[in-house]
């Protein structure tokens, strides 16, 4: 391809837009697309003027998942080579579902297989009422491994019980009712919800929301424990005595904007 398979851009507010840039393939990923995500998703992690990111795709579909000729490749391979390559996949997804900023997906038309994945591994995930998801990785008598971790996050085992046994293909609106997005629009109207989430987003405390997603991945599914009321006890009391969490207390009270919201 002359053009590059993955486009970043970023601008003064400090967005961060990440865009699958291969329509003709419908937004399929390879080992190269894999490694080239990889670096920029461990990149803006480092990236502390990031405030948020956007993972979008251009052309019809946001993504058909594996590369059919990555596929083929794949039949070749032994086993070590088969590990190796779906670590590389699986070191991607997790970047993803961990970096430090909110994370939006805006998803138009398909996203299949691993392509559904990176949905799940969002915090927020915005499609358009055309939108279709499948996990249909039983179809190719393989497994939706790498990504089952984040799928069952985001819909729960009953429903992964259900789609990824069938490998059917569902609508926006199953997806809705599933948990996977959060809303369902027509896709005029994608870009103007994503940006009222980022503007929502950006008079929030950076290091608040930071540490909000720390949390939920420190309390999901943990018993409430001693142990475990003690660590959310020790957040409250580190928000409070930082910096942005003094300044925002003091704005609340004297009626103002925080220093963070720039007019």
């Amino acid at each position: 391809m002359t053009e590059k398979s993955i486009l970043l851009e970023k601008d003064e507010r400090g967005v961060a837009s990440v865009t699958l840039n291969n329509p003709e393939k419908h937004n399929a990923f390879d080992e190269h697309v894999i490694a080239e995500l990889t670096d920029i998703f461990a990149g803006l992690a480092e990236d502390t003027s990031i405030k948020a990111m956007v993972l979008r795709s251009n052309g019809r579909n946001f993504s058909a998942g594996a590369d059919l000729d990555w596929m083929k490749r794949m039949a070749d391979y032994s086993h070590t080579e088969n590990v190796r390559d779906a670590n590389a996949l699986a070191d991607m997804l997790h970047k993803l579902n961990y970096l430090p900023m909110p994370t939006i997906a805006r998803v138009q038309g398909a996203a299949m297989g691993g392509g559904a994945g990176l949905v799940c591994c969002c915090d927020i995930a915005i499609a358009s009422d055309k939108a279709s998801f499948a996990f249909s990785e039983a179809r190719l008598g393989l497994l939706p491994a790498t990504i089952s971790p984040y799928v069952l996050q985001s819909i729960g085992a009953q429903a992964a019980r259900r789609y990824f046994l069938t490998a059917e293909r569902f609508d926006a609106k199953r997806a809705l009712l599933l948990g996977m997005v959060s809303e369902v629009l027509e896709e005029s109207q994608l870009d103007e919800e994503i940006e009222r989430l980022i503007k929502t987003i950006l008079t929030n405390s950076s290091e608040a929301v930071q540490a909000a997603k720390t949390l939920i991945n420190d309390v999901e599914n943990k018993p409430v424990t001693t142990k475990l009321m003690q660590m959310t006890s020790e957040s409250i009391a580190e928000i409070r005595a930082s910096e942005e969490g003094k300044e925002g207390l003091a704005a609340f009270l004297e009626k103002r904007d925080p220093a963070w919201i720039k007019s």
